[in-house]
């Protein structure tokens, strides 16, 4: 992403904002005869107390440069959540750190003793782009993460829309637009990826739900909560999911499904019989 697509994102991503917004959610008055969705220009210059010709050259994506005060109040008058203020700052400034990726990428002796010591609780550990490294063997048994997905075997997203799986996770829908929101908020950490681009590209060409989700520049962070999956043999199972970032790697983050009790019974179970099976 150079910095001509950065500021197109920018004005995408304002407008976007902008449109979701009635002006009765930020105590403006209504007014007739309204040819667009959302506030106006205008209205959200107000708010933010800005020029709204200057505002109107951030939304085209005009080579201006807003400051980190501006930003903030162009956050507060569109309401943004955590997640969004960040993303709005990363389009604004670029990437966050200039670390070396690879290097904080590795998987260290200590990190794979804490994936698989983790079983029977599913757990495995992702990449910047949602790529797995590697799992335990809860994981493999849940997740079947050995069977091929091509062009993107390995990537979580790419995997999540394949029809395959749709049946596999309750509420497939809301999962799905949750993850694309989180895809996107991560891809603007690292504009300049290719491994992003590739990836996005493939999927905008394989399912039309992915494009419509992601032209709508929704962005969220990593949400913990309750997650249901419809296995084939093991049938429903019921976990609490939860994101771990190991502090001296950044860029990884380990992903575990915690079982209750009678759950991870039931898993160090059939991982026994599966192990007796080979």
């Amino acid at each position: 992403m150079d910095e001509k697509e950065r500021r197109e994102a920018l004005a995408a991503f304002l407008r976007t904002r902008r449109a979701r917004l009635q002006p009765a959610e930020v105590d403006l008055p209504a007014r007739n005869r309204r040819r667009t969705p959302g506030l106006r220009r205008e209205e959200v210059a107000e708010l933010a107390n800005i020029g709204v010709s200057w505002y109107t050259l951030l939304e085209q994506g005009q080579d201006v440069h807003p400051s980190k005060q501006v930003l903030s109040s162009l956050s507060q008058a569109l309401r943004l959540t955590a997640a969004e203020e960040r993303h709005l700052f990363l389009l604004a400034y670029g990437e966050v750190s200039g670390k070396k990726i690879v290097e904080e990428e590795q998987i260290t002796p200590a990190l794979q003793r804490v994936v698989d010591a983790l079983d029977p609780h599913p757990a495995y550990l992702v990449d910047r782009c949602w790529n797995v490294l590697t799992w335990n063997r809860a994981a493999e048994l849940v997740f079947r993460l050995h069977e091929p997905c091509p062009p993107h075997s390995s990537n979580i997203v790419w995997r999540f829309f394949q029809s395959e799986t749709r049946n596999f996770h309750q509420a497939w829908e809301k999962q799905a637009q949750s993850l694309v929101a989180q895809f996107r908020a991560d891809y603007a950490r690292y504009p300049d990826d290719a491994s992003f681009h590739e990836i996005i590209e493939d999927l905008q060409q394989a399912s039309s739900q992915f494009c419509q989700w992601w032209e709508q520049q929704n962005v969220r962070g990593l949400p913990d909560g309750p997650r249901v999956i419809q296995h084939p043999t093991l049938g429903q199972l019921e976990f609490d999911y939860v994101t771990f970032h190991p502090s001296l790697s950044p860029n990884l983050r380990v992903k575990v499904y915690s079982a209750s009790e009678a759950l991870a019974s039931t898993l160090e179970q059939a991982l026994s019989a599966s192990i007796q099976g080979t």
